[in-house]
């Protein structure tokens, strides 16, 4: 039984570990000071008649960037001239302002500093017909008015919530999008790639498996997982480990942007 836990000391702490050390070693400028600006990912949204939804995520600023990802919901309707960015974030949630926000930022932008990856997309019909069903889901996300960094409600809980909301998205969040297992009250739940179900007790523990994330083991929000699909493993910190980017490497492509490459 002492090996079993030192074992498991190790593989949860030690990626945290290697994950933290990179984080120091790299630098991070004071939040205020950061970068927020666009990544230059997106074209602009003129450029792009047709519909689009996507997922973005980006380490989060300071030490919790070791742990974790900030993710956050993009998209436009057939012929929209602007982009919609929809989050979750904690600040004047105290003094009365709402958790869920609106075009925050630049759809594309930078979080603390931290480059901004494209988690996953659906563009065209399939995107116009989901655009409905996300608008409902932001109006019915349960905690509008509650952010807990940890195990949540966040922003990972808000764009697990979409999600599973609308599954015929099939996008899978990153282990490291910490409180995405978190379901409020609810001990069963679809993942959120809507591929499989979880069991969580209140995003601190649980199992979870699904076509999509494969196999997840969730111990105080830290995630162990094994995706046998793409032979990729996952490990707290450090995130998904394999050969093949996750969703698929055609949804989960940037869009061309002319001059991008300058």
């Amino acid at each position: 039984m002492k090996s079993f836990w030192i074992a498991m000391v190790v593989l949860l702490l030690g990626p945290v570990g290697c994950s933290l050390v990179a984080q120091r070693a790299g630098g991070q400028p004071h939040w205020s000071q950061a970068r927020w600006a666009s990544a230059g990912l997106l074209p602009d949204p003129a450029e792009v008649p047709e519909a689009l939804v996507q997922v973005w995520a980006a380490r989060t600023w300071g030490w919790k960037g070791a742990f974790a990802v900030h993710s956050w919901i993009v998209f436009k309707e057939e012929g929209a001239g602007e982009y919609e960015r929809y989050e979750v974030v904690g600040w004047g949630v105290r003094r009365g302002l709402p958790a869920v926000r609106r075009n925050l930022r630049p759809a594309d932008g930078y979080w603390a500093g931290n480059p901004p990856e494209l988690v996953g997309e659906k563009r065209g019909a399939e995107a116009a017909a989901a655009i409905p069903a996300i608008r409902a889901a932001i109006a019915a996300y349960p905690w509008a008015d509650t952010y807990l960094t940890w195990p949540g409600p966040n922003s990972n809980s808000f764009v697990a919530h979409l999600l599973r909301a609308v599954p015929e998205l099939g996008i899978e969040l990153p282990p490291t999008a910490i409180g995405k297992d978190f379901v409020g009250a609810n001990l069963f739940a679809p993942m959120p790639s809507g591929t499989g179900f979880q069991l969580s007790l209140g995003g601190l523990l649980g199992v979870g498996i699904a076509a999509r994330e494969g196999l997840e083991i969730n111990i105080l929000g830290l995630v162990l997982g094994f995706d046998p699909t793409d032979l990729a493993i996952k490990l707290p910190g450090l995130g998904r480990l394999g050969l093949q980017p996750t969703n698929g490497s055609a949804s989960a492509t940037p869009l061309d942007r002319p001059g991008a490459d300058a």
